[in-house]
């Protein structure tokens, strides 16, 4: 296969094909000559620079009119999966192929010059993303009002902040009129109704029947707009599938690689910690859940949820108390349950004990859920505790979006809408104070 070349896609239906695709980095440790020097009058005995592998025989597919978002942690190779389509860098192997114009936005403020106006930059970036002259003049006025920056687009760039960047950048490549277009987390920059208006442009453009290429770590944002994901990992694919599905498949990986370090530290010379009146050993999610081919549970909601707190106590333990809580992939606290505040005496047990927490009718929307517990002592100190203990996936019908699922009834009025009250009280009574004003 020809290296670092595009190929043409092997289906007239596939816009985007990367095959084996491999890119190396080398981070060099050499800071003067006379690093170098004695690096050779050492006989080279030890290599002066260090390799980091960002793609390691990446192959996949995107089809016309497909939305993907490129899932893992930082450092996955996501960024630079983007910047191989998009034609910014080279594989050193492997090949990736384009049909049609590819356009989007890598990077805050790239392609534009610090010491040129708005105006001069809008020119200057169209040319660079493909665009003539005369493209960019029929487009000037639509991208000077998506940008929303008023007189700045006569201000040099160089004093713009973050967000002006931000939409005068996105405002020139959604105008290229791309086939493909790709967005690296650009959008954790600008304000949320810029945010708003940016997720409307790209549903415009999926309506159109346009291919999008989507790098974000907000699930909310993945699930809202893309129909499958590519998971990542140190430059190679761990993952792929439905949007929903993948974020799991990436949750329960990472909660292995949890595990795998906390065993690596417990067997390493002194890595094992000092002895605990009471330790977590694990949480189980019970009933309410069913089982999904790829191994994740999956809750429906409006179950009832029982979760068990495995612990392990060498002595007696008398007094203690038992946190649990539930968090969105994204760290937000959703539920939190505190023995203590439920005025629960829990039970003195020595060896093993388990104890169980049972939720009824949760009624959690759609996403990806961690547990976390934590034990404390009788004066409310922690002993223990296990993050990222179990992991959960809610999938619904898509009638509402947020943490809370709700079975909304809508329904039209007749007569249309009610006067609006201006007192405190409900329409239709008066307030006591007016009444009494007229005494």
């Amino acid at each position: 296969m020809a290296r670092g070349v595009a190929l043409e896609p092997r289906d007239e239906r596939i816009v985007v094909t990367a095959q084996h695709v491999t890119k190396t980095f080398l981070l060099r440790h050499t800071r003067s000559i006379k690093e170098a020097f004695v690096w050779l009058i050492k006989g080279r005995k030890k290599d002066i620079t260090n390799e980091f592998q960002a793609m390691d025989d990446v192959s996949f597919d995107i089809a016309d009119g497909e939305s993907v978002a490129l899932m893992g942690f930082n450092g996955s190779g996501k960024s630079t999966t983007l910047k191989l389509i998009s034609g910014v860098m080279h594989p050193d192997g492997g090949a990736v192929g384009i049909k049609g114009k590819v356009a989007g936005l890598i990077e805050v403020g790239a392609g534009f010059h610090p010491d040129l106006t708005g105006h001069d930059n809008v020119y200057l970036n169209g040319a660079i993303l493909g665009m003539t002259k005369e493209q960019i003049n029929a487009a000037y006025d639509d991208i000077l009002a998506f940008a929303d920056i008023g007189d700045f687009i006569d201000t040099e760039v160089k004093f713009y902040s973050s967000g002006m960047y931000l939409r005068l950048a996105f405002s020139v490549a959604v105008h290229t009129d791309p086939d493909v277009f790709l967005v690296d987390e650009i959008l954790a920059v600008g304000d949320e109704p810029f945010q708003r208006k940016c997720i409307d442009k790209i549903r415009d453009f999926q309506e159109e029947g346009r291919s999008i290429i989507l790098v974000s770590h907000s699930a909310e944002q993945i699930v809202d707009v893309c129909d499958r994901a590519v998971v990542l990992d140190r430059g190679a694919i761990i993952a792929t599938g439905k949007a929903p599905d993948a974020m799991s498949m990436l949750h329960q990986w990472y909660q292995q690689q949890l595990l795998d370090a906390s065993e690596a530290a417990k067997a390493a010379p002194g890595g094992a910690p000092p002895p605990r009146p009471c330790t977590i050993d694990g949480v189980e999610l019970l009933d309410g859940l069913t089982d999904h081919p790829d191994g994740f549970k999956i809750f429906e909601p409006g179950s009832s949820l029982t979760v068990g707190i495995d612990l392990q106590a060498p002595d007696r333990l008398d007094e203690y108390a038992v946190l649990l809580n539930v968090e969105t992939d994204r760290g937000q606290h959703v539920l939190g349950v505190d023995s203590r505040k439920l005025d629960l005496e829990l039970p003195s047990f020595r060896g093993s004990a388990r104890i169980l927490v049972t939720l009824p009718r949760l009624y959690l929307g759609e996403g990806d859920f961690s547990f976390n517990a934590v034990v404390l002592n009788e004066d409310g100190f922690e002993i223990d505790n296990l993050r990222h203990a179990a992991f959960m996936a809610v999938r619904s019908d898509g009638t509402t979006v947020g943490f809370v699922k709700a079975f909304p009834e809508v329904r039209l009025e007749a007569g249309g809408r009610r006067p609006r009250s201006t007192g405190g009280e409900p329409s239709g009574r008066a307030p006591s104070h007016a009444a009494d004003a007229g005494r």
